[in-house]
């Protein structure tokens, strides 16, 4: 059956395609599997050059008085410096790199996706490799510090004995969530916002072609077209600061997970 036509198809954007096709074969764990280079490798791909290039070109020629590019990254690099050692403490530095890291990995996929037709945020694996990577980092920290005291994280003090089976399930299942929330929130956020560009976007073309016809459609199209043209630009400003403030609040909750295992059973 035939795709339906029109202006308005905002979810198309987020298909995967492929660029190349390496063909079918036969994994030992997942069975026959499809392997390509597609649209969202190459939007990964642009994403880590652009922050090797950025990040080359800050430490390249590094001055006493910073130009705008230095003064970029510098700030950059304190915010997240400063964010991991006030959440996490005096050993915050330590983990700063894999925080710092996922930070501007996110930030440069959600930029990038502004520009181009495909985010790569906007798909639940990549948000959810990334959720799964980091809870995977707090587990290794949490063994590797604690041992099997590790289990006091689901055992808050101070809690009643007959209250305490049921507070320790809820921290247990509370655990098991975060993966889910950090990958469903950055998700949620990047689709949401590019359909309704992509639909207010849609109403421009649309409204624009509409009032063309002249007479009353001209009337009614072009300020149509023209609100909507407004709603693009706010949103698109609004999504800009979406993009940072979602990579921000990944680095502020992936510290605060380390932070739970880093100082377990004691303040900082």
């Amino acid at each position: 059956m035939a795709e339906p036509s029109g202006p308005i198809q905002p979810i198309h954007q987020f298909e995967i395609t492929k660029l190349v096709d390496f063909g079918r074969v036969n994994l030992p764990v997942f069975g026959p599997t499809d392997l390509a280079f597609t649209n969202s490798h190459l939007a990964m791909t642009i994403a880590f050059l652009l922050i090797v290039l950025f990040m080359t070109a800050v430490t390249a020629n590094m001055k006493v008085v910073p130009g705008r590019l230095q003064a970029a990254g510098e700030s950059l690099f304190g915010m997240i410096d400063g964010l991991a050692e006030s959440i996490i403490g005096h050993e915050g530095r330590r983990y700063f790199p894999f925080v710092f890291t996922v930070f501007s990995f996110i930030l440069a996929m959600n930029l990038l996706g502004l520009l181009l037709t495909f985010t790569v945020t906007s798909q639940l694996a990549i948000t959810a490799a990334f959720g799964v990577l980091t809870i995977l980092l707090v587990l290794v920290v949490g063994f590797a510090r604690n041992g099997l005291g590790f289990f006091k994280l689901f055992v808050p003090s101070g809690v009643p004995i007959v209250l305490l089976p049921v507070i320790v399930l809820i921290e247990f299942v509370s655990f098991l969530l975060r993966p889910i929330t950090l990958a469903l929130r950055l998700f949620g956020n990047m689709l949401g916002g590019h359909v309704a560009l992509s639909v207010f976007a849609s109403f421009v073309v649309a409204l624009g072609v509409y009032a063309g016809h002249g007479g009353a459609s001209l009337l009614v199209g072009a300020p149509g077209a023209a609100l909507s043209m407004v709603m693009v630009v706010a949103l698109t400003a609004l999504e800009v600061l979406v993009a940072f403030l979602q990579a921000f609040v990944f680095a502020v909750l992936t510290c605060i997970y380390l932070n739970d295992v880093v100082n377990l059973g004691h303040g900082h």
